[in-house]
């Protein structure tokens, strides 16, 4: 073995050394069974990387199986760096999202920065070209210097990084909550083109075929990053500041190219990226997945630091490298593409047909393990589970109704509620004009980027109430999925499919698994109803800092198709006399809700609940309003009920609204589901009315900038000017920001 001053396999069990390095002592037994003999150390680093929850599942897989992933459009499902679905035309998108949850909770920037790279390669391992990022964003309230620092680097680190490679960022949410108050939530989505010729796949295939190392060079950061991301944050994390990986978009956006050109090579055989546990991942998951194996020589491979080990060169992560297998024979073809773009290309190893990851270093085999052992055999576990006894205190709890003395003052300070506030702040530091096909931008339900040389637009979302999770994991992920698809058919999209980012606590706790447990059968059973499969996606488990939990948070990530860019439709109100109807019952449904939290300051109750059959309904109904030109402008309810939609509404245009609601002042705020307002022309009243059967005729768009809603007895509830509205919900933020803590 290496002749390198590491323990020895007796040192490593004797004091229990890959305990530091996140295996159980039952685990540490199972890797050395399955090898057949003692791990030297180098061996315990790989499979500690690889049997973590981050890069195995270990704790999730059971529950992902619940997942819709197949459909008629879908061309790659779970498994491969992102999931593709047809969009016909001989073209498809390609989609997923990821966390970056605890290197952002103590290097904000880099760790932010970091996961945007990581999700761009994602895609371009696919061999699609990037045209749209969007985030989620989780953090506490909005009064500390801790959470304001957080929040300012974050979104810091994905405008540095995003706006120099030149990819737009087009869209994505801010919530605020105080559980995030340590753990804020970083999840970055990407979304790409392809032609179906180019799709390409991340394995080994080929006995004799070249492993080639493209990109830039090897450090010692990020090491054990995926072991770092699967234990929940302490005190003592801050420590661990080194794992954190660096990264340079300049390099990134040289390497993009450079692979994009390198995939219409017909010796290209396999592509991956480096991404968490950098090399064990890329060469063990690509080998596995073709059924081979693959001999390296680390004496090749690229090192920016002196004396690096072979454990610490296979844990790296390092940002911007990939690894490529490569046709015996034809490896110059590969390299002069790279060598064109000033990246290294080396060739490193070879694939075999012994199905195990052998690894040499100064002329000794360092590693020789099977590569099913890394890549799927780490061990499943189904957690216990327990129903927290929050959940049935809330389901005996009476209903909660708050008391509005007065809708006006109300109104106002909902708009000015951080979740709710304009996001002005956050999306104006991102390039999302960059390659100039972005249609609708940052701030309506959905983004919009048009597909060149055709009629076709894609819409975009990442969507996640996670208080009615809290509330109701079960009913509260089919509320995430069923907004999501709101959004998109409300921008004029047909939703295609869903990437998702299971954000949880730890999951060993019961009344956490429980909480994955009943979110995930929502989601499942949402996804099925509206039939938007699970193409892939990613989960981040152990959120959670002395011993609180984030609210369970499954981002979703949806992607749709607008058919004709003829049906692209926005939020704004567009014509002063258009009717304004809206879509859906409203119900005094305020558990989990946005005026719960701001009248009580905590959350208590039942979730809003959803009937998938009739929300299905109303956006295949009001999806064909829209593709017959009969809709004006379209939003959805959403936080803050119908009054804080309506005044969404005009926030971005010169009128305002005349509305008359049978409904009492509260339940102006109510969050019932499946609702849309929606304008439309005095001309097309009858044909729209025919086509969505839950339309009611509210009142009408002004042009006195004012919105004015009255009860049913004419009484003006809320009688508000647009600028009182606009001053409210546009300056909240920047003042929070501004504010001494």
């Amino acid at each position: 073995m290496s002749q390198l001053l590491e323990p020895s396999a007796e040192t490593i069990k004797a004091e229990r050394l890959y305990r530091e390095m996140g295996l159980t002592d039952d685990e540490f037994a199972l890797a050395e069974k399955i090898v057949g003999r003692p791990l030297n150390f180098t061996e315990t680093g790989l499979f500690s990387v690889m049997w973590s929850e981050h890069c195995s599942y270990k704790n999730s897989k059971v529950l992902l199986k619940k997942f819709p992933t197949d459909g008629e459009n879908v061309l790659q499902g779970p498994g491969e760096g992102a999931g593709i679905i047809d969009i016909k035309d001989e073209q498809a998108v390609v989609f997923k999202i990821e966390s970056h949850n605890h290197p952002s909770a103590i290097e904000p920037y880099q760790g932010a920065a970091t996961g945007v790279g990581g999700i761009l390669r994602d895609v371009f391992s696919m061999g699609a070209r990037p045209v749209a990022l969007l985030n989620s964003l989780r953090f506490g309230e909005l009064e500390s210097k801790k959470v304001k620092y957080l929040f300012e680097e974050v979104v810091a680190g994905i405008a540095g990084y995003g706006n120099c490679v030149g990819v737009p960022t087009v869209g994505g949410e801010v919530q605020f909550d105080p559980c995030y108050e340590s753990n804020p939530l970083v999840n970055a989505m990407c979304v790409g083109l392809i032609d179906h010729k180019d799709i390409q796949k991340g394995q080994a295939k080929g006995v004799g075929n070249t492993v080639m190392y493209v990109g830039a060079s090897t450090g010692r950061d990020g090491i054990h990053g995926a072991t770092f991301a699967s234990e929940e944050l302490s005190e003592a994390s801050d420590a661990k500041r080194p794992a954190v990986q660096v990264g340079d978009p300049f390099m990134e956006k040289l390497l993009l190219e450079a692979c994009l050109e390198a995939v219409q090579s017909d010796a290209l055989i396999g592509i991956q990226d480096m991404g968490a546990a950098g090399l064990v991942s890329s060469s063990s998951e690509m080998a596995s997945k073709a059924g081979s194996g693959i001999e390296m020589n680390l004496d090749l491979v690229p090192q920016r630091e002196a004396g690096m080990t072979p454990y610490e060169m296979m844990l790296s992560e390092s940002q911007e490298r990939m690894l490529l297998v490569v046709e015996k024979g034809r490896e110059h073809e590969i390299k002069a593409i790279f060598e064109r773009w000033n990246l290294h290309a080396v060739e490193v190893g070879v694939v075999t047909d012994d199905r195990r990851l052998r690894l040499t270093h100064k002329g000794e085999i360092v590693a020789d393990v099977p590569v099913d052992a890394l890549a799927e055999d780490a061990p499943v576990y189904h957690k216990p589970s327990k129903v927290p006894a929050y959940f049935d205190a809330f389901q005996q709890q009476a209903p909660y109704i708050p008391e509005i003395t007065d809708a006006n003052e109300t109104l106002l300070k909902l708009l000015a509620q951080p979740t709710i506030a304009s996001k002005e702040w956050v999306y104006e530091q991102y390039d999302y004009m960059v390659q100039t096909n972005t249609v609708v931008e940052p701030g309506s339900d959905a983004a919009v980027i048009r597909i060149r040389g055709t009629n076709k637009a894609l819409a975009m979302t990442t969507d996640c109430n996670s208080r009615y999770l809290y509330v109701d994991p079960e009913m509260g992920g089919k509320i995430a999925i069923a907004e999501a698809a709101r959004n998109l058919v409300c921008s004029g999209a047909k939703p295609l499919g869903v990437t998702d980012c299971l954000n949880y606590g730890n999951p060993e706790k019961p009344e956490i698994f429980w909480q994955l447990e009943k979110s995930t059968d929502g989601l499942s059973e949402a996804c099925r109803e509206l039939g938007t499969p699970v193409i892939g996606g990613n989960v981040s488990l152990y959120n959670e800092r002395s011993g609180g939990a984030v609210y369970p948070t499954p981002v979703i990530g949806m992607v749709g198709l607008i058919e004709d860019v003829a049906h692209i439709t926005t939020q704004s109100f567009k014509d002063a006399g258009d009717l304004i109807y809206v879509i859906g019952e409203t119900k005094a449904e305020f558990g989990g809700s946005e005026l719960q939290k701001m009248l009580v300051g905590e959350l208590s109750g039942k979730a809003p609940e959803i009937d998938l059959a009739v929300e299905k309904a109303r956006q295949q109904q009001l999806l064909s309003a829209i593709k017959q030109g009969l809709v004006q402008s379209a939003h959805d309810v959403a936080e803050g009920g119908l009054a804080v939609s309506l005044a969404e509404k005009m926030m971005e245009c010169p009128f305002g609204a005349e509305v008359s609601l049978s409904l009492s002042a509260a339940e102006l705020f109510a969050e019932s589901q499946s609702r849309f307002i929606v304008t439309v022309k005095p001309s097309d009243q009858q044909r729209f009315e025919n086509t969505v059967l839950d339309a009611v005729v509210v009142g009408a768009v002004t042009e006195s900038r004012k919105l004015t809603i009255r009860n049913e007895n004419g009484n003006a509830v809320i009688d508000l000017c647009q600028d009182e509205l606009v001053k409210a919900w546009k300056g909240a933020i920047p003042c929070l920001l501004k504010s001494k803590a």
